[in-house]
């Protein structure tokens, strides 16, 4: 099995460090999600593990083999970033969606062309080829970055933000696709999101970076069982969170809510207390870890 794998990674710009000793092991033939707030260092990571970023200290290999200046590693290997209506310097992105399908039939060996027509009829983009990136709508762009990413092929294929910009039904044809191609191929895709009710029951693993650093790296299932949600009456929820991780507290008069991590033997006592242990989405317990407070239970 297929091992990317980063080790001791650190990545600055200028005085601003981004990454920080950062260990990752990413295994072929799983969904991960890569999750984090804003200014976590998701795309530098991702730019990171497929060579197109330089970075300061640490290795980043492939089945044991540097990715850096290694073609045949990065043959394996695909970012699919989000497009922008606009090329630095140079103003508006005047490239048509036919010059980056042609661009990615001559980077990516294992290019499938007949998957990425398929793909365009998908998404009712047949009549875009020959539409400049700058007139095209962000979601759109989208999904020329997820045709790319789909069509190449790559074993390990990163997507960075591929729903941005995409209504509901089109975020649920791209997990659809995704799923699809995922058991046909078995290849690993790592998807940075910030829209997570829908991407949490498609990852397999999730990956939660915090400033800099892995702060979960878990089977999602697993992860979001070790967290609940815990009303009642103050004294009552005071008595049986004493045992459990607090992460957030709000009172409402005499009633207090507190989201909680605990072990299955731990959380399974809250069955019979005098209280509500409600269950915990994958987004909330993405709040609890990273709100550091923000926006929600306090």
């Amino acid at each position: 099995m297929s091992v990317l794998k980063a080790s001791g990674i650190c990545k600055a710009y200028g005085k601003k460090q981004v990454l920080t000793d950062l260990e990752l092991e990413l295994h072929e033939g799983h969904i991960y999600g890569l999750v984090g707030r804003n200014g976590a260092g998701k795309t530098t990571l991702l730019g990171v593990l497929t060579a197109q970023v330089p970075w300061q200290a640490g290795t980043v290999t492939l089945d044991g083999e540097p990715v850096w200046e290694n073609r045949a590693a990065l043959d394996k290997l695909c970012l699919s970033r989000e497009l922008s209506a606009t090329l630095l310097g140079t103003g508006a992105n005047t490239l048509r969606v036919t010059d980056y399908l042609r661009a990615a039939s001559i980077y990516y060996p294992g290019w499938d062309a007949a998957y990425a027509e398929r793909l365009l009829r998908e998404f009712g983009m047949e009549g875009q080829r020959k539409t400049r990136i700058h007139g095209l709508s962000k979601g759109m762009m989208s999904m020329v970055t997820i045709v790319i990413a789909l069509a190449s092929r790559a074993p390990f294929t990163f997507l960075d933000e591929p729903v941005a910009g995409l209504d509901v039904v089109a975020r649920e044809q791209f997990y659809r696709l995704l799923l699809e191609d995922h058991m046909e191929s078995g290849r690993t895709f790592v998807v940075s999101t910030h829209i997570l009710e829908e991407a949490g029951s498609v990852f397999e693993r999730v990956i939660v970076l915090d400033e800099g650093r892995i702060l979960e790296d878990a089977v999602t299932e697993e992860l979001v069982e070790q967290f609940r949600l815990v009303t009642g009456h103050e004294e009552d929820v005071t008595a049986v969170c004493a045992g459990l991780t607090v992460l957030g507290t709000e009172r409402l008069g005499r009633r207090l809510a507190c989201t909680v991590r605990g072990t299955p033997d731990a959380l399974a006592a809250l069955d019979g207390a005098p209280v509500d242990a409600s269950p915990l989405s994958l987004q909330k317990v993405f709040v609890a870890l990273c709100g550091h407070g923000e926006g929600g239970i306090r």
